[in-house]
């Protein structure tokens, strides 16, 4: 029903930036917020930070004042630019999206992409 896809990850010195993109494809009534995560290996998945179908954004205390996340709603793309990396933001970054599928009002669900690694090392 969806599709998502990130792009943008890769291999950055500490101090260093990045900029993730994930496009939305395939077939939705609606989407409303859209999260960006991270996970390492061994380690739970955390959300890092998302952003509301109104603008309205939030993020993690590793991610504050350091990440900016944004939308393109005509385009179905949520970014993450992330500024003043360092080794402990190595991980891969998956894009979420809550979508509204389905027939007549549909239903809510989660959407997940596969992932982009991020690696910070000098």
């Amino acid at each position: 029903q969806v599709q998502l896809v990130e792009s943008g990850g890769g291999v950055v010195h500490p101090g260093g930036s990045l900029r993730l993109s994930c496009a939305a494809s395939g077939s939705w009534i609606d989407i409303s917020t859209m999260r960006w995560y991270r996970q390492v290996p061994g380690q739970e998945r955390e959300q890092v930070a998302a952003i509301t179908n109104n603008g309205v954004t939030s993020y993690s205390h590793s991610a504050q004042d350091r990440f900016t996340i944004s939308r393109d709603n005509a385009k179905n793309m949520v970014f993450l630019e992330m500024n003043s990396l360092n080794p402990e933001d190595t991980a891969v970054y998956y894009c979420n999206m809550r979508c509204r599928v389905g027939r007549a009002g549909g239903f809510w669900s989660d959407f997940w992409g596969l992932g982009t690694q991020v690696t910070v090392s000098s």
